[in-house]
């Protein structure tokens, strides 16, 4: 078939319009690159193929993250939640996490408007079936219709759309999610040039008709008053917020799964992909933990306006009689309609150890990977990755440095880090344990590690920005007043210093100094303080915090200032391993394989040893 060449050439070419894909478009054309945008279906631009929500355990902090260098997600999110939830709230700082239920449809239409209003980004409906590769950099991208844009780079987010094989029991059938065409071609060509591609396999639940459950019976789970938002430029969410629902399996849900497991393709051997190990289907829980008589699903409703609900940790690919009699043992659910059935998904994804840290292959000069082609899961860990493409991809077309964000940075470092340093073989997810730094990665200070960082690549708009100047001045002069502000015994109220033991007091006690203590919180403060009164909320929670883990955050920042020199020196491209003596054949061939961009990446290589890196460090010196 002979290809048209599109008249007008892009700086930037995004395929796919996930939560990957738009936050790589956005941000690119926000930068002021020509930016295009290409996708199977204009309908699904930021579909959630799977659960309705937005945030949770270590997702949050993305979500905070992504908002904090200037991108969308979190505006979305608060523009069209149903409903929001702080968890771990009885925890440390360090691991609260925010959570929001979706509209689904609102999320979609209100992405699909921000995106359609952008200037320099043009959308448009078109399958990519190959990339353009000139003396090894990336020209542009073919489609099926045999029209071919030109581009200066282009990113990948093909989600689970490349070679994407939908299966319900023992019956499968080509799809990137039910109701969508999967992409053909491209994953067999980017083979062909050299890179290592795997599959993977992720799955979700039916939907079901509400007007089939009983809530009755249901125990509702409704979500915080007032509403937390997640974006930092939201001051409130006044829509109102509708409750989810919480239902358990039972001995006969679970001997129903194992009277089906002999028509699961999961154990029929009937799927090749490995499955998510953190987010498992209700075939592989009753499999795997026997003992368990019964597991919590929450019904989640998918928007205002429809009657679908969504039961959490209840995916499967059992056949659909198997669905049926499965979901109706469940308390409250035993006349439920399925409207949308269950069904897993394979698809390809290419080895993240490929990349660098930039997320720009090693193989093909101006071509970026991001979200689910990296072996992630989740919309949070794409549009991380979406948002640090499409920055470093604009910044390549402006012929400036890319932004690497380090692991003591933030969540999205972390994440970067650790597929393109130890690649992966499973679905990714973020995890609060992942970050070794997690004390200093907070969900509440993303905007004081990243929006400066936001604002220098252009991203967070001048009224944004000069508000988070304001909010920063103002936590470092509370801590200041703090300091100097002192309760004095002679002229303390008694019943203030009763209540928390000390009324023996002889000695004067700055404020900073009650902060510290575990039992009094600026609530408490305002009792003594007229000063604090003024203070905003988003102020005193970072004061409060700074003051409270002072000690623990002092000595992590010594911990990342220790391990800064590794981090800051890279590794020469053409560096032999072969020819440097001392080295084990082990680690050479790790070396080879991985091809780190850092010392500090070089470290964390599973059989790569300090001596090793001593090693490698001596041999870059001797460089010069």
């Amino acid at each position: 078939m002979s290809l048209i060449d599109y008249d007008k050439r892009y700086d930037v070419i995004v395929v796919g319009a996930g939560h990957a894909g738009c936050e790589a478009a956005l941000a690119a054309a926000r930068m002021g690159c020509e930016t295009l945008l290409l996708t199977i279906n204009l309908d699904a631009i930021a579909l959630m193929s799977c659960n309705p929500a937005i945030g949770g355990l270590a997702k949050g902090h993305l979500v905070k993250e992504i908002d904090a260098l200037g991108g969308e997600m979190g505006k979305n999110i608060d523009a069209t939640g149903i409903q929001f939830r702080l968890l771990n709230t009885r925890k440390g700082p360090a691991v609260r996490a925010s959570r929001a239920q979706a509209d689904k449809q609102l999320y979609r239409l209100r992405m699909k408007h921000v995106m359609e209003q952008q200037d320099r980004l043009s959308l448009k409906q078109a399958e990519v079936t190959g990339l353009v590769v000139d003396g090894g950099a990336v020209r542009g991208v073919d489609t099926r219709v045999g029209i071919r844009f030109l581009g200066t780079t282009v990113i990948l987010t093909t989600g689970t759309f490349m070679r994407g094989l939908i299966h319900v029991g023992l019956t499968n059938y080509p799809g990137g999610r039910a109701g969508d065409l999967p992409s053909v071609g491209l994953s067999d060509q980017l083979r062909e040039l050299g890179f290592t591609v795997g599959r993977l396999k992720t799955g979700t639940p039916a939907r079901l008709d509400g007007r089939t459950i009983d809530f009755s019976r249901l125990e509702p789970q409704y979500g915080d008053d007032p509403p937390v938002p997640f974006s930092f430029s939201t001051d409130r969410i006044d829509r109102p917020q509708v409750p989810c629902y919480i239902a358990y399996t039972n001995e006969r849900s679970h001997e129903i799964i194992r009277s089906g497991l002999d028509r699961s393709p999961l154990y029929a051997g009937v799927i090749e992909g490995v499955g998510p190990r953190y987010c498992p289907s209700i075939e592989d829980k009753v499999v795997r933990f026997p003992e368990k008589d019964r597991h919590q699903t929450f019904l989640e409703p998918e928007g205002r306006e429809t009657v679908e609900y969504y039961p959490s940790g209840l995916s499967t690919s059992l056949p659909i009689d198997v669905q049926w009699a499965f979901y109706r043992s469940i308390e409250g659910l035993e006349a439920v309609e399925i409207m949308r059935p269950a069904y897993a998904i394979e698809y390809d994804y290419c080895d993240p150890i490929q990349l660098h840290a930039s997320l720009e292959t090693k193989l093909i000069h101006g071509l970026y990977h991001a979200g689910q082609i990296n072996g992630t899961s989740g919309y949070e860990e794409a549009a991380g990755q979406g948002l640090m493409a499409g920055i470093n991809a604009a910044l390549q077309v402006q012929g400036r440095e890319p932004l690497l964000l380090g692991r003591s940075e933030g969540y999205i470092g972390v994440m970067i880090d650790d597929l393109v340093t130890l690649g992966t073989r499973e679905p990714y997810r973020m995890f609060t344990s992942r970050a070794e730094y997690r004390l200093l990665l907070r969900e509440d200070n993303a905007d004081l590690r990243l929006r400066e960082r936001g604002h220098e690549v252009g991203l967070v708009p001048e009224e944004e920005y000069r508000r988070f100047c304001e909010k920063r001045e103002r936590i470092g002069a509370e801590l200041e007043r703090l300091r100097g502000a002192k309760l004095l015994p002679s002229e303390a109220d008694p019943a203030f210093l009763a209540d928390f033991g000390m009324a023996d007091l002889r000695n004067s006690l700055t404020y900073e100094q009650l902060l510290r203590r575990p039992d009094i919180t600026y609530d408490e403060l305002l009792r003594i303080d007229p000063g604090a009164v003024a203070v905003p909320l988003s102020v005193r929670e970072q004061v409060e915090i700074q003051i409270k883990y002072q000690g623990y955050i002092e000595r992590q920042l010594d911990q990342v200032e220790r391990s800064r020199k590794l981090e800051g020196t890279r590794i020469p491209a053409d560096l032999d391993y072969s020819a440097i003596p001392g080295l084990s054949a082990e680690v050479r061939e790790k070396l080879v394989k991985f091809r780190p961009d850092t010392l500090g990446q070089a470290s964390r290589i599973q059989g790569v040893t300090p001596a090793a890196v001593g090693i490698i460090s001596l041999a870059i010196k001797a460089r010069g």
